[in-house]
């Protein structure tokens, strides 16, 4: 069954603040394999203008993707996750994370459709900082495989 188009526009509240630590950036570079000494050396980034170590440009896919669990978890929507993959991702950012940030993420419904079957989730992700201030915005699509017939 497709999903409701209504849900269109809209918008979760924010998440509980995440604490960006230089250690979770640290492990998150080496997972990823980026040697970069920005995100492992504080002198370093602090050549670079940053005021500590800064992330990597995925690295906010990992509360971005669990703030989207509110629109994925939301029981009106009726999205049967058993049957989602992630379609996409993309980021823009203001600035970059640095460690010691306190970010909080809100989620938006961008867009629903369907297409030979399926069902195609887009959703918004604005990070903002403490201050209030704009950190990224992470666009996810999450595609919801049509049923198997029989």
């Amino acid at each position: 069954m497709a999903l409701d188009q209504s849900f269109v526009g809209r918008t979760y509240p924010p998440t509980e603040p995440y604490e960006v630590g230089r250690e979770k950036i640290r492990e998150f570079a080496e997972a990823v394999g980026d040697p970069n000494p920005a995100y492992t050396d504080s002198d370093a980034a602090k050549h670079l203008g940053h005021s500590d170590v800064i992330a990597p440009p995925t690295f906010v896919f990992a509360i971005t993707f669990k703030a989207a669990g509110q629109v994925v978890e939301d029981p009106q929507l009726g999205l049967d996750y058993n049957r989602v993959v992630h379609g996409d991702q993309k980021f823009a950012y203001t600035r970059p994370v640095r460690a010691g940030d306190r970010l909080t993420v809100t989620s938006t419904i961008e867009a629903i459709k369907s297409l030979a079957g399926n069902d195609i989730l887009d959703i918004r992700g604005e990070v903002h900082d403490e201050a209030g201030e704009h950190v990224v915005t992470a666009w996810t699509k999450l595609v919801a495989r049509a049923a198997e017939e029989g």
